[in-house]
């Protein structure tokens, strides 16, 4: 396995199935989103790039903890299972990718998307989820060759040149790109993208889901717990603007606000948890 890869499998797969489902957004925005992706593995390799200028590439963008890695293995997989047959799917890991030695983050660019990828490709239709996109094509005109050196440069030409070579010659091949920092991607890159798709903060129905999700699942083991559910609501409109991840792990700081909770969970009132998401809106207000 190549050192800039993280992991591979095959799909349709049960943990990314999962992804999916844990993923709170509404039904249009992943439909839309399957859908996209479908195009680019199934319709787009019947013509040539002149007819139909496809890159085969979605992105995802926007604050962290709001489940873009996430939601791009669940994506994987949804294709995967409505084109119906074996898909391979890549994790790269870009900052395996960068280097201080002048020279070396250009050549292993070139080298994943010119060797890695299409050897994989080679073998049927590919699925390659690049995270933190920003790290291989970093926005040139925002960087200084006396702050940067010039392999950050051509390490940005040489992921433009092999997408480009990557959509000709493996029609077949689906990336999904995700980057906190839209600013910070280059524009030549932003522009090859088929779909941009800003992920933002879960909305209220989301939350909802959140919270019904999570009591559902201590209530199974701590039964008394089920009455949090009569305050949902409250625990919604305490969390708006907030990611979902920060959403999640609130929750679960709640039954650690005392001792005697972590000891026993069951002992954990709706009080508490709207404290504890309490503080946790006004920190994030802070930071804001």
């Amino acid at each position: 396995m190549s050192d800039s890869i993280i992991s591979t499998h095959n799909l349709p797969h049960d943990d990314f199935a999962h992804a999916w489902r844990s993923i709170k957004m509404d039904a249009a925005t992943k439909e839309r989103l399957v859908a996209q992706g479908i195009f680019a593995m199934v319709v787009r390799k019947k013509f040539s790039f002149e007819t139909v200028p496809s890159h085969g590439i979605l992105l995802l963008t926007g604050p962290p903890g709001n489940g873009k890695t996430t939601l791009a293995r669940g994506l994987a997989n949804e294709v995967a299972r409505v084109i119906q047959g074996k898909v391979r799917f890549l994790q790269i890991d870009p900052h395996a990718l960068a280097s201080s030695s002048l020279g070396k983050s250009q050549r292993e660019v070139t080298k994943l998307f010119q060797q890695t990828i299409p050897e994989h490709a080679n073998e049927g239709p590919c699925i390659v989820l690049l995270d933190e996109v920003e790290t291989i094509v970093a926005d040139r005109q925002r960087l200084s060759l006396e702050a940067n050196p010039i392999d950050v440069h051509r390490a940005t030409d040489a992921a433009l040149a092999g997408v480009d070579a990557l959509t000709r010659s493996h029609r077949n091949t689906l990336i999904i790109a995700t980057t906190n920092f839209e600013n910070a991607v280059d524009r030549a890159f932003l522009s090859r993208a088929d779909w941009i798709e800003r992920i933002g903060p879960p909305n209220s129905e989301a939350r909802t889901t959140i919270f019904d999700e999570m009591i559902d699942a201590f209530a199974n083991e701590w039964p008394k717990l089920a009455v949090l559910r009569k305050r949902v609501p409250k625990f919604v409109e305490l969390t708006d603007g907030i990611d979902g991840r920060r959403i999640r792990k609130a929750f679960i700081s709640a039954f650690a606000a005392k001792i005697e909770i972590a000891r026993d969970p069951a002992l954990l009132t709706a009080e508490q948890v709207i404290a504890t998401l309490t503080a946790v809106a006004a920190e994030a207000k802070g930071a804001a």
